[in-house]
């Protein structure tokens, strides 16, 4: 008997378990028809809804100066601390001189916003008091400022 082929392979080294049975070297290359697939896939979806997003109805539009949305909101800054003293953007005044110039603020810009601060233990009637000045100004958009709890 000889040993020198058998039925699957040769024994000179060419055949053996690196390069598989027929003598073939292993695949090395990367298979990109998937990557091409989801790439094709993404365009067409790409294709169909670009034209959803801008809108078919073409108008021209007038321009007016009317709206600026670019516009910073106003607001004025009333303090109220625990002594009971009024300062209006940091400024203390009472409450003659604060009516004055909330009024001014409110033919300035009627939309100008009060943000209102007032210390734990100033009493409730003075921020009542405080808000009906701002309202008899014509300013009607008040906002109290708070602080959130320490954890």
């Amino acid at each position: 008997m000889a040993f020198g082929r058998t039925a699957l392979g040769s024994s000179s080294g060419s055949g053996g378990r690196a390069t598989g049975a027929g003598g073939q070297r292993p695949l090395s290359d990367i298979n990109v028809t998937p990557l091409v697939d989801v790439m094709l896939v993404l365009l067409v979806i790409f294709i169909i809804t670009a034209p959803l997003l801008a809108s078919s109805i073409r108008l021209d539009l007038p321009q007016t100066d009317a709206g600026k949305p670019n516009e910073e909101p106003r607001f004025v800054s009333l303090v109220v601390d625990a002594k009971g003293v009024v300062y209006l953007n940091d400024v203390p005044m009472d409450d003659a001189q604060l009516a004055a110039r909330l009024k001014q603020a409110a033919l300035e810009n009627r939309d100008t916003e009060v943000q209102l601060r007032a210390d734990t233990i100033v009493p409730y009637g003075k921020v009542v008091q405080l808000m009906g000045i701002a309202n008899q100004a014509g300013l009607s958009r008040i906002g109290f400022v708070t602080e959130a709890p320490a954890r």
